[in-house]
């Protein structure tokens, strides 16, 4: 496992410097680039997608970017790193160093629960660098067969477990984002957004929890509906969609609680 990490650590270190400068010297920058992850509900063995987005890259661009993402391997696994518009910039075909260095390039550790995800290029050319807001890359796996509903395999966005640079016996705590300049490296601030997948059966896209009358959206209209559904189901009938959504208070059976569920909700 330790080897493992030291080669991924001098892959991040050759790729993301083509000066091999101290990353202990580097400048650090006022602006802010997100990462985040998002979620998805999966069954048991099925196939799940999670997109990994980068949003408010500054207007001088990012020339490379360095995490990892660690994950429950208990509940899910990885099988492949797609990557995404925002990463898909024309250095990665134009970059002379591909050949050897790809630009994107990931490493997938099930047994250990990590992805290593990196983007790098030596062109000088900002309009080859990442820029503004987009996805940087999906993640697909699938959803261990055994999990139960309910279980939630978080997904979160983690530095590379490596040195701070080569023999420093320092562990890095740090995402690498910025760019070189005049052979000083400007590294941008990082803020991240987790992301998980549930475990168990998607649920209806068209369910709304607790709009009775079905217009798109929940306000006591809806409890009254449920009162007089209950009341004179005969004369006040739901329609099918209108039975899903009104119950309310997790019990089969549509009656009074769900509405006063519902009052609670409108007034809360």
């Amino acid at each position: 496992m330790k080897t493992k990490r030291i080669v991924i650590g001098a892959m991040a270190a050759m790729m993301f410097s083509t000066s091999i400068c101290s990353l202990a010297t580097a400048a650090a920058a006022d602006d802010t680039v997100q990462i985040s992850l998002a979620t998805q509900q999966q069954k048991a063995g099925g196939e799940y997608e999670l997109e990994v987005s980068l949003a408010d890259i500054p207007t001088t661009g990012a020339q490379g970017i360095n995490f990892s993402l660690e994950f429950d391997k208990s509940l899910i696994s990885v099988e492949s790193v797609e990557i995404g518009t925002l990463a898909n910039t024309a250095a990665v075909n134009a970059d002379s160093t591909g050949a050897s260095l790809p630009v994107f390039d990931t490493y997938i550790d099930n047994e250990n629960g990590f992805i290593s995800l990196i983007w790098s290029t030596s062109s000088k050319d900002a309009s080859y660098w990442l820029q503004g807001s987009g996805v940087f890359c999906t993640i697909k796996g699938t959803a261990s067969a055994s999990a139960k509903d309910g279980d939630k395999a978080d997904v979160k966005v983690a530095a590379v477990g490596r040195d701070t640079y080569s023999k420093s016996g320092v562990a890095n705590t740090d995402i690498d984002c910025g760019y070189f300049k005049d052979g000083e490296q400007i590294s941008y601030k990082i803020t991240t957004t987790d992301g998980y997948v549930q475990i168990g059966e998607k649920s209806d896209d068209k369910y709304l929890r607790g709009d009775a009358n079905c217009n798109g959206k929940v306000d006591l209209s809806d409890a009254v509906a449920i009162l007089q559904y209950v009341a004179l189901p005969a004369k006040y009938p739901l329609s099918e969609q209108g039975m899903k959504n009104a119950e309310c208070d997790g019990k089969d059976g549509i009656n009074g609680m769900d509405a006063l569920e519902i009052q609670k909700y409108v007034q809360a």
